[in-house]
Parts: structure tokens; C-alpha cells; sequence
């Protein structure tokens, strides 16, 4: 496939560590490592999208060159996440000779937190026995949820959500590469909406470059289905000052303008009142309310009425 043809994620995905975006102390190691030929097991602890794929396979060109394909097996534990992934594909490429004169060969397990306990049991045997002709690279959004005896065997590496400044320098390297027009507050817009995540916001900017190469503040928010955050204040604070059909009308507006759904309007309502400068005895109030209304969403009630019932509570809060 062309490289016109690749999504962006894929077509702008760094080959070599010094490329990686961010995590410097993190590629400083694995360049160690990559020099010297050797590494350990190796557990890759962060939130989606911020380089821990990236860094493995990158990690992985440098170690084995041509031979990449014949020694780096890549697999997503969510889709095979049971015992027998483990004895079977794993445990029959480890035990294979490296190829090409390699010293190792490297197995990437991503998702590694969905790894059922006996399957991780299993996994930590496998890890021990094939030391010397295989090396593994777990990937996983929470730590907590591998087993200790595989954390004591593997080098913890904790990935950080990118900086806004991080984000915005590799958009624009894309923007100039791809020959867009990005505004200022398109970028911040970007980097809003994408929340530390790398791939989000490049898919935005793909996203919302489709439809003309000139891409505005309005064009990102409406391709992520977001709203922009001064008209998620205008709800709240409509709310606040007792206007409930108005707060009501605002509330529908970024329904069905922007397409989005109850949880959407939830999280970007948690957000504002965040930032807003309030008591901290009040700010905590709404929170806790925000979380309630977020809960009974998530357990199957109705979006709309949970959303009106929140709107309510502010403004009858709001007028006391």
C-alpha cells in the first residue's frame, strides 16, 4: 500500500527511537538497550496513545534491522486473552531460534491487562523458560492489574500523557508534510479534544482535513463530536442563575448539533466545572452530583432524563 493511502497513525509512525514524541528519559533507556544489544522484560505502564506501541516496535527496527519480521511477533492480548494464546502461538515462537543472527527475539503482547490471572501465571512460566532466545515487552493502560511475579521480572516503564506542547509540534510537522492550513485555536482545539492522546489527534486532524485543507477551531470540534467549551459554560452557567428551560435548550443544542452522546456531555461538564473558580466546598458538591448522574448513565438509564435531572439539581443549587 502506498503511503498516500495509510491513515495518518500509520503513515507519520516514527521507525527510529529519536523520532519518538515525548518520554525522553524513556528513549534515552531503550537506546541503551538497542546499542547494547541486550535488554530485560520489559512492562510498558500508560494511557492509550501516548508512544508505548511506538517505542516497542521502533525498539525492535533498531535491534533487528531486516530481520524485524522473522523475530518481533506482535499480538493484542484483548483479542486472545485466554490460557491457551499462551501455550500455543507465545510459547511455539519463543522456543524458536532467533533469526538472522539476532541474539533474541522479542514478543510485544499489547493489552497485556487483559490477560485472564491463569493466563498471566502461564505467561510469567513462559517468560522464565525462554529467557535466552526470547524477550518480552508487555503493554498495558494499568499496572495494577498485572500480577507481581510478572512485574518483578519485567523493567517498568510509566508512559505519561503527552504535553500540550508535545502534541501541537509533531500536528504541525503532519500539517506541513500533508500542505494544511491550521489555525492557532484549531491546534488548541486539538489538543483539547484528544486529551494527551497522540492518536486521537492526529485522526482528528485527518478527520477534519477531508473536508477542506483548511482547518478551523469549529471544523475539530464538530469531526470530534465535542463542543466547544465556552458553550458548555454558557449550560451550566445558565443553569446556575435558574434559567432551566434555557440551560435545557442550550443542553440540546450541543445534542444534536455536535452528535453527542449523554456521557460526552457529562465528561465535558466535569471538565469545566474542574477549571471554574469556585469554592472548594461548592466545586466539590457538583462533582460528586456529575459523578451520580455519570453512574446511573453508565448502569442504563435514560441519557435525556438524566441529563435534565442534572440541569435541575444545578438550578435549584444555584438558587440557594
Amino acid at each position: 500500500m502506498a503511503d498516500q493511502e495509510l491513515p495518518w497513525t500509520e503513515k507519520y509512525r516514527p521507525d527510529k527511537l529519536e523520532d519518538v514524541v515525548g518520554h525522553k528519559q524513556i528513549v534515552e533507556r531503550l537506546e541503551t538497550y538497542a546499542k547494547k544489544k541486550n535488554m530485560p522484560h520489559m512492562l510498558f505502564a500508560g494511557p492509550a496513545g501516548v508512544g508505548k506501541t511506538v517505542c516497542a516496535v521502533a525498539l525492535g527496527k533498531e535491534l533487528f534491522g531486516k530481520s524485524f519480521n522473522q523475530n518481533f511477533l506482535e499480538l493484542n492480548a484483548s483479542d486472545e486473552r485466554g490460557i491457551d494464546i499462551i501455550r500455543g502461538k507465545i510459547k511455539d515462537f519463543a522456543a524458536v531460534l532467533p533469526y538472522g543472527g539476532a541474539n533474541f527475539k522479542i514478543i510485544f503482547l499489547d493489552e497485556a491487562d487483559s490477560l485472564t490471572r491463569d493466563a498471566q501465571a502461564a505467561l510469567r512460566r513462559t517468560m522464565e523458560k525462554f529467557t535466552r532466545t526470547c524477550r518480552f515487552i508487555l503493554s498495558c493502560n494499568y499496572s495494577s492489574r498485572i500480577i507481581d511475579p510478572i512485574q518483578s521480572r519485567s523493567a517498568v516503564f510509566r508512559f505519561k500523557p503527552l504535553s500540550e506542547d508535545e502534541i501541537v509540534q509533531r500536528l504541525e510537522y503532519i500539517a506541513k508534510k500533508e500542505h494544511l492550513h491550521v489555525s492557532k485555536s484549531a491546534f488548541d482545539a486539538l489538543v483539547r479534544v484528544s486529551e494527551g492522546d497522540m492518536r486521537k489527534a492526529i485522526n482528528f486532524l485527518q478527520t477534519a482535513s477531508a473536508l477542506d485543507s483548511k482547518v478551523n477551531e469549529d471544523t475539530v470540534y464538530k469531526v470530534a463530536s465535542r463542543a466547544r467549551p465556552k458553550e458548555v459554560q454558557e449550560v451550566i452557567d445558565t443553569a446556575l442563575k435558574g434559567d432551566f428551560l434555557k440551560a435545557r435548550e442550550k443542553l440540546y443544542a450541543l445534542l444534536y448539533e455536535y452528535g453527542m452522546s449523554g456521557e460526552d456531555v457529562i465528561k465535558q461538564l466535569h471538565s469545566r466545572i474542574t477549571g471554574m473558580d469556585l469554592p472548594v466546598s461548592k466545586k466539590a458538591k457538583l462533582i460528586d452530583r456529575i459523578g451520580e448522574y455519570s453512574f446511573r448513565m453508565v448502569e442504563g438509564a435514560n441519557e435525556r432524563i438524566q441529563l435534565e435531572a442534572l440541569i435541575a439539581w444545578l438550578v435549584l443549587e444555584g438558587a440557594k
